[in-house]
């Protein structure tokens, strides 16, 4: 059973009357390199909230500086993990959930990597993770891709691969976790069922247009998903507000991609 504490500040984060979560990334620096959309974090964290996402995702640095300004209107993610461009295999811990009670985050969340050869570690220090959030009353999201040296990259978006780290993190007492789409609902549905309730999309195959991103989206949702996690396709996008508007009338209000074109005012350009 959850605790209150959990319960508090899950419901913080849920959009209601959905029942869904919108989360949006912004900790890729650290993991990919700078990003012409996050050079100006002030500029992008204005430009996203704007949007009225249900939460964002950040690392405690950004979140110290940037954050305060939007206490109130969007729940705080701390990011407790990160891997790098040097070691793109591997997400090493970097905050604690001391440090996310503290800076009044709603949840935590930590990055695990399956499939390589230091899962073990990472899967323990999920272990150790869940153990401090559970006692704190502290949400944990996991981001859990099979992306290990062991898989190879054609299998990364198999519901085999996927199924096995999205049931890792619930048996480790995860609340949220995040993965990717492995490309139709039908797929990603046997997905969710090995973690019901608690599966959110990162996205998947790369999608080159608005439409295929808005049918991802919808396909995401047709699948049983809790919600989205998206990072690069908002704050990349040359309207983010606009954009997540356009995604929130799928994940919440239950439109087609239709709706959602319409809501962008767009005639289905290119992502990026």
């Amino acid at each position: 059973m959850l605790s209150l504490g959990k319960k508090i500040r899950l419901e913080r984060m849920r959009h209601r009357p959905s029942g869904k979560f919108f989360f949006v990334t912004v900790d890729h620096s650290i993991t990919r390199g700078v990003f012409p959309g996050l050079v100006n974090m002030k500029d992008a964290l204005k430009k996203i909230i704007a949007g009225r996402p249900d939460a964002i995702t950040m690392h405690k640095g950004i979140a110290q500086e940037f954050f305060y300004p939007y206490a109130g209107q969007v729940s705080l993610v701390l990011k407790a993990s990160s891997f790098s461009p040097y070691q793109p295999t591997y997400d090493t811990w970097v905050a604690w959930v001391d440090e996310a009670v503290r800076m009044g985050a709603d949840a935590i969340s930590m990055g695990v990597l399956v499939g390589g050869d230091r899962q073990a570690e990472m899967l323990h220090n999920l272990g150790l993770i869940s153990r401090e959030a559970s006692l704190a009353g502290m949400p944990l999201i996991a981001h859990i891709y099979p992306k290990g040296e062991m898989i190879k990259p054609e299998d990364q978006y198999s519901v085999e691969a996927l199924s096995y780290a999205v049931r890792a993190g619930a048996e480790l007492g995860v609340d949220i976790i995040k993965t990717w789409y492995p490309g139709t609902p039908e797929a990603f549905a046997r997905v969710c069922e090995c973690a019901p309730g608690k599966v959110v999309a990162a996205g998947g195959p790369k999608t080159d247009t608005e439409r295929e991103f808005f049918e991802m989206t919808r396909g995401v949702m047709d699948a049983g998903a809790v919600g989205v996690a998206y990072g690069r396709n908002i704050w990349g996008h040359k309207n983010p507000a606009l954009m997540i508007k356009a995604l929130k009338a799928i994940v919440h209000a239950d439109k087609g991609v239709k709706e959602a074109l319409e809501i962008l005012g767009s005639g289905n350009e290119r992502i990026g």
